[in-house]
């Protein structure tokens, strides 16, 4: 691989998909200033235009994503076809309601936002969105401590440290040194836990997701990320 090739070794890209003006500007202007530099290679005011557009956008690290559009309900439904196409969506919504937080969260965003929450923390979602890190908000760390789902599945010690290992870093390589087991037994253990919150009516597909499940269990602290 190149470093043309390597998102960490080039200017991230991103598409911005709100239908307000001032939002894009703001981006846009936070983006040309941040460090390491982003670049906005597109803009949409409707994310139907740019599920149309696919897949021209093969080089796009990232989607910053507004749920509501022209007054309706939020489009989970555009969300979930824009995971499903590949793309690391950061949600950038007015909404903070935590069901629908954690919803996007399990439909394959990686992020949620709040709009209120401003530069510091778009600019250091989208730098995590290319990495296999979490970036946790404040709207994201609100709704996962409100308990929605009382079925918890049993996780061993050796899971949990796993877990826990994995949240705090990028690679599963430094997960295995940390704990003196192989990348092959990480992979066991995280796919024994993932098969344990499936069973129980509560998928976990993602890294923001299953962050999010082990934060409502109390299996870790948002201050431990």
């Amino acid at each position: 691989m190149t470093a043309s090739d390597n998102p960490t070794q080039r200017k991230l890209r991103a598409v911005i998909i709100d239908d307000h003006a001032v939002i894009h500007d703001g981006i846009q202007a936070w983006c040309d200033a941040a460090v390491p530099p982003i670049s906005v290679a597109d803009r949409y005011t409707d994310p139907h235009e740019f599920i149309r557009a696919f897949p021209i956008h093969d080089r796009i690290d990232v989607v910053v994503l507004d749920l509501q559009f022209e007054q309706h309900e939020p489009d989970l439904a555009a969300l979930r076809t824009i995971c499903e196409d590949g793309y690391r969506v950061i949600i950038y919504s007015q909404h903070t309601e935590p069901i629908l937080v954690l919803n996007c969260l399990d439909m394959g965003a990686v992020t949620y936002l709040s709009k209120t929450e401003g530069r510091d923390h778009l600019v250091a979602a989208l730098h995590a969105a290319i990495t296999d890190r979490p970036y946790l908000s404040p709207t994201m760390a609100k709704a996962m401590t409100i308990d929605h789902a009382p079925s918890r599945p049993r996780l061993s010690h050796r899971e949990r440290e796993v877990l826990l290992n994995w949240f705090q870093t990028e690679s599963k390589i430094l997960v295995g040194q940390s704990l003196y087991i192989t990348v092959g037994t990480v992979n066991t253990h995280l796919a024994r836990i993932r098969t344990k919150y499936a069973s129980v009516g509560r998928p976990a597909p993602t890294k923001a997701a299953l962050v999010a499940r082990a934060i409502q269990d109390g299996l870790i602290r948002p201050d431990e990320l």
